[in-house]
């Protein structure tokens, strides 16, 4: 994928001004608010279209794909202008862009890849997050049996997280140093079938694994909680998302790495690049480019850098205001800066 780094405001002609989207309506598809880091993107979102003085409306899925094309059909009946979806699956989505396509309202694709190319793909570099989160791993734990805890099989992004796993450890793995005992996808990223999945694994291994790839910090609490309670707590475990939990599980030594991925950031370009082509669905935004998906998809996209966060690091999330020190360093004793 190609990576772009945005450290401003999208730059998108006649965008700028609160007069430019006034009027103007954005609808937003969340798959669901299990996860943390979704309620600092809506935030992000919901800032950056005061901003431009557009309106925000939501729906939230529930974790239900039949939900969620519900409530783009309503959305749509609200008049929005744009809608951003975070899909629940993918595959199932389809019905939703057709719906949108036929009303001249154009989507953003937040976060997970939809295969359409009528859809702006805006996310993280995920293959690369897999990577991270790989090197990570390998670096404390380079040899011994792996087992990698996969993210949800309707999202894409968990086949891209995968697939830069595996180009890391793939090497160590042809030489016989690494072993990758089992892994499992995660139903709905939810951490209690992680837990369930890690729980299952560990009983077929006999407890013999030396480390686990978890493809986000809510898959790997559940791993962390699994191995917990077989007194394992300690071996590396991977992640992402930078979520307040995971982030203080880095400074206790149970997580070793969180791929940050600023929701922040992301948030506020999504809900710029809405508002953009709410006001003209053939408008230039300034960083993307065309990108094609595995699949042969050729989409308007665009890519933010991600940052791999490990006890070594962990001043850089409190440097940028993520997370507070005394949230970060919760029940650390004599860890890692800024808990030393």
């Amino acid at each position: 994928m190609n990576k772009f780094i945005i450290a401003a405001a999208v730059a998108v002609a006649g965008f700028g001004s609160a007069s430019f989207a006034d009027g103007l309506k954005v609808g937003v598809s969340w798959s669901n608010f299990q996860e943390e880091r979704w309620k600092t993107d809506e935030a992000a979102i919901r800032t950056a279209l005061d901003a431009a003085g557009a309106t925000y409306v939501s729906a939230d899925a529930q974790s239900s794909s039949a939900k969620q094309l519900s409530d783009v059909e309503s959305l749509i009946a609200q008049g929005v202008d744009s809608i951003i979806i975070l899909a629940q699956d993918s595959a199932a989505i389809g019905p939703a862009i057709d719906a949108a396509d036929a009303e001249g309202i154009p989507v953003v694709a937040y976060d997970r890849l939809i295969e359409d190319s009528r859809a702006f793909y805006l996310t993280f570099d995920n293959v690369e997050v897999g990577r991270m989160q790989a090197r990570a791993v390998f670096a404390a734990q380079p040899t011994g049996n792996y087992v990698m805890i996969k993210g949800s099989p309707t999202d894409p992004n968990a086949d891209f997280l995968r697939g830069g796993q595996q180009e890391i450890i793939q090497a160590a793995i042809d030489s016989g140093d690494i072993t990758i005992v089992d892994e499992a996808y995660t139903d709905g990223w939810l951490p209690a079938n992680a837990q369930r999945n890690m729980e299952q694994i560990l009983t077929a291994n006999d407890n013999m694994v030396d480390a686990v790839v978890a493809s986000n910090d809510g898959t790997a609490g559940g791993v962390v909680a699994a191995l917990t309670a077989q007194g394992m707590e300690g071996i590396p475990v991977s992640g992402q998302d930078g979520d307040h939990a995971a982030l203080n599980r880095v400074a206790l030594g149970t997580q070793t790495v969180s791929v940050w991925k600023d929701a922040r950031a992301l948030g506020r370009v999504a809900g710029e690049v809405a508002v953009a082509l709410a006001a003209d669905e053939n408008a230039m935004v300034a960083g993307s480019s065309m990108w094609t998906s595995p699949a042969g998809t050729e989409l308007h996209s665009m890519f933010l850098a991600p940052v791999p966060v490990t006890a070594a690091n962990l001043s850089v999330v409190t440097d940028a205001g993520w997370i507070t020190v005394e949230a970060l360093c919760q029940g650390v004793t004599d860890g890692p800066a800024p808990c030393n």
